[in-house]
This record gives C-alpha cells, sequence and structure tokens, in this order.
C-alpha cells in the first residue's frame, strides 16, 4: 500500500500492512520508539481514539503519551499531539496508559507515572494517575492520582517508593458487565533481589476492577477492586538453581471473557511456551497456571517472553497472537532473548464447554515478519535498532473491518486486516 505519512524508509511496508497509523521522520529522533498502542471508539462521534507512549528511545527521558483519532475507521489519522495532563514536569512523562470509555460517555485515561522515586526501575516504578473527557477526547481534565493497591510481600515497604506495574491491553467487560484490566507486577528488588543472569524481574498477573466507572463518577470517587482476592498469578521463573526458589514470571495478562461467563487469561513467561488460567468467580480465585496447548493433551503453545494477546470476536471466535517458537527459533538464543520477538503467527480460538482448557486452537498461521531487519532505536538505547514484532498492540472491530494494530519494530504504528477468509481455513480440533 501507498502512505501519505512523510517517513525516512520505505521499509515500513516490510509487514505488508493494510493502514498506517504514524510513520517516525527519523530512524532515531524524538518520535523514534512507539508502543503500548490502544484504541477506543468514542461514544458521540463514533471516531477511532489512539493513544501510545513515544519517546527517543524505550523510556528515554522524553517519554509520554500522545494521543490521535481517525474520522474514517482508521483509514487517516491525525497528527499525534502530547496527552494533555500526563506530563507535570516530574522525571518523565505518563506511559503506559489505557483508556476505557463509560456508559455515561465519560471517557478515562489511566496511566503510569514515575515520581522520581524507585527501587525496580523508573520504566516501571510509578503512581497511577487519570486524566478524563466528556467530549470524546478533545479536550481533558485531570482526575489525580488514584490508590495502587500495595502487596506486602512484593512491594517495597516504603510507601513512598510506588508500584511497579504497567497495563498492556485494553480493559474488557467481566461476566456482570464490569470493567477489568490485566496488569504486570513487578516486585521490590528488597523482596526479591535481581538473579545475576539476564534480565527477568519477579514478575505477577494481577486485575483491576472498576465497580462503578461506568456511572460516570470523578475518577476520585472510582471504585476499585483489586484481584485476586489471595495470592497474585504466578509462573515459576527458570533463573540459576541458588536464587531459584520462589521466584516467578508472569507477566502481561491478555483476558477473555467465556461464554459460560468463566474469564481465560494468557501470560507471557521464560519457559518458551505461554501460559494460561481460568477464573469461574469474576477473578476472584484463579486456577494455578499451566502451559497452554492447542486442546486437551495437545502439543503445547510455542512462545518467548514476549506479548501473546488474545481477543474476543464479536462472532464468538477468538484470536491468539504469538511467535510460534520457543525463543530458539530465527537465530535467537531462548526465550529471554529480545531478537525471539518474530515473526507473528495467528491461531483461532474455540469454546470447548466440557474441556479442561475450554479455548482450543487452530494450527498457527503465519501473518508477517520483519525478517530480522533491524530499524529505530534499540531497546533502552538511541543506537542498534530492533527486529521484534512484540505485539503492544490492539484489535478492533469498527464499521464491519477487523483490524490488527501493530507496532512494527516498537517504531512503525500499523494495521492489518484481519479477514474472514484469512481465517477460513484455520479449523480448531472437535
Amino acid at each position: 500500500m501507498m502512505s501519505s505519512h512523510p517517513c525516512y524508509t520505505d521499509d515500513w511496508q516490510r509487514t505488508n500492512p493494510d493502514l498506517v497509523l504514524y510513520l517516525p521522520h527519523l530512524p532515531a529522533g524524538p518520535d523514534g520508539d512507539n508502543e503500548h498502542l490502544i484504541i477506543n471508539v468514542m461514544p458521540r462521534s463514533g471516531d477511532l481514539l489512539a493513544t501510545w507512549t513515544t519517546g527517543t528511545y524505550e523510556s528515554a527521558p522524553n517519554t509520554h503519551t500522545v494521543v490521535s483519532r481517525s474520522r474514517d475507521g482508521g483509514i487517516t489519522w491525525t497528527a499525534p499531539e502530547p496527552m494533555p495532563g500526563t506530563n507535570d514536569g516530574l522525571m518523565l512523562g505518563g506511559r503506559w496508559g489505557f483508556h476505557i470509555v463509560s456508559q455515561s460517555g465519560r471517557v478515562y485515561f489511566f496511566f503510569n507515572k514515575c515520581t522520581g522515586i524507585w527501587d525496580t526501575s523508573y520504566t516501571l516504578n510509578g503512581v497511577m494517575r487519570c486524566v478524563y473527557s466528556d467530549d470524546d477526547g478533545h479536550t481533558w481534565q485531570p482526575g489525580g492520582v488514584l490508590p495502587f493497591y500495595r502487596r506486602q510481600q512484593y512491594d517495597h515497604s516504603d510507601p513512598r517508593v510506588p508500584c511497579a506495574w504497567i497495563v498492556w491491553q485494553p480493559a474488557i467487560r467481566d461476566a456482570k458487565g464490569r470493567w477489568i484490566a490485566g496488569f504486570t507486577r513487578w516486585s521490590s528488588f528488597s523482596r526479591f533481589p535481581q538473579p545475576q543472569t539476564g534480565w527477568h524481574l519477579d514478575s505477577r498477573s494481577e486485575l483491576i476492577r472498576f465497580d462503578n466507572l461506568d456511572d460516570g463518577p470523578h475518577p476520585q470517587d472510582l471504585r476499585m477492586t483489586w484481584l485476586p482476592e489471595g495470592d497474585s498469578i504466578s509462573v515459576p521463573c527458570p533463573v540459576e538453581p541458588e536464587k531459584s526458589k520462589g521466584y516467578s514470571l508472569a507477566e502481561e495478562p491478555s483476558i477473555v471473557l467465556l461464554p459460560d461467563g468463566g474469564l481465560f487469561m494468557v501470560m507471557r513467561t521464560r519457559t518458551g511456551h505461554i501460559w494460561y488460567t481460568v477464573s469461574d468467580d469474576d477473578g476472584t480465585s484463579w486456577r494455578p497456571a499451566d502451559i497452554l496447548r492447542r486442546c486437551d493433551g495437545g502439543a503445547g503453545m510455542l512462545h518467548p517472553k514476549s506479548p501473546c494477546p488474545i481477543y474476543r470476536l464479536t462472532d464468538g471466535r477468538y484470536l491468539l497472537f504469538f511467535h510460534n517458537h520457543d525463543g530458539t527459533g530465527y537465530g535467537a538464543a531462548g526465550p529471554h532473548d529480545m531478537n525471539a520477538r518474530r515473526p507473528i503467527f495467528v491461531s483461532v480460538g474455540e469454546f470447548r464447554s466440557n474441556a479442561h482448557q475450554p479455548i482450543w486452537f487452530s494450527e498457527p498461521q503465519l501473518l508477517f515478519d520483519t525478517h530480522g531487519v533491524a530499524l529505530g532505536p534499540g531497546n533502552g538505547t538511541i543506537e542498534g535498532g530492533r527486529t521484534w514484532l512484540a505485539l503492544y498492540g490492539c484489535l478492533t472491530e469498527h464499521h464491519h473491518q477487523r483490524s490488527l494494530w501493530y507496532p512494527d519494530r516498537k517504531h512503525f504504528l500499523l494495521g492489518r486486516s484481519i479477514t474472514d477468509e484469512l481465517l477460513a481455513d484455520m479449523v480448531v480440533p472437535p
């Protein structure tokens, strides 16, 4: 396809996108890193509103949130503008944000804001802040800092040190219609000292439920429930033996609602597989996590330490996006290797009411790849480039168009049409 966006290269066409949201002007300019893309339909106009985290490189000092709008279903987008109210001059601007549209018409944008105090990583530690809009995201009002539930066994004992957390996917509704968002909690170094081999902080998956958001209250009057009620959801992390006791790596939960009212969660791990868990009580408690398989007794779904989002379609099917190798494919060195984050495969999922694993999946189909070509900034540096297809994006079904929105190499923001024809031959085990 062609694009009217100015760009220094045509390599954004490598993954054969159908839609273009944003193309950076330079390989390592102030907009070199673009990720954590969330898109929602605005309640009054039907416009698509996109927010994402941008900066010179991942977690650079100029990292902040921007917002863009499409009035034609994602074909064209306005130039991104800084999200009002997310930058107060402290350290980094607001990042890793997500917005939720209330039935009242009020739009809430929640984000992680570094305070300059941290003990795990300033890219993760931060308070939870909010801005809100009553005019489809054209103007925003400050909502202040919201309380973030601390878990004594994982968070720093000093309450001045914010929790380390990220919400990375759009919120969904549970069986009772309440909004829930999955998030990762990383443990303080005071609880789990960082292992000597590799960057794998102790991490757990949890959820926030917004109990009265559809009433449209001021953010300070939001009622939030923190789930699970017991311990967080964990997956053993293979670190060096003398330090492995108790370590977990269960990150970036992606959650879908099941037809029977249950909740189904998948997570990235460092085991070479996607892991999953199920809740039958609206997220209050969860099964012990296990390896995700194509079906009960089937092959495990191979995947390195990378996002693996799952989405429920309006027709009742599910789509799982993942890399389809354990981290040693395509020249990568193992599940921990950031260069293992490619290509992108898709599997169709269907609900199986009497199965232990309630969603079964088709054979995966290759969707797109970067072919190992590195572009843009590196990870945590302006140099190096990235080959990744880490899916810090989202899926929309709007105006009869089903689109996967994705950051190509955390650099170009693109869209791929996921048509019924593409999925037609992907058969799920009976």
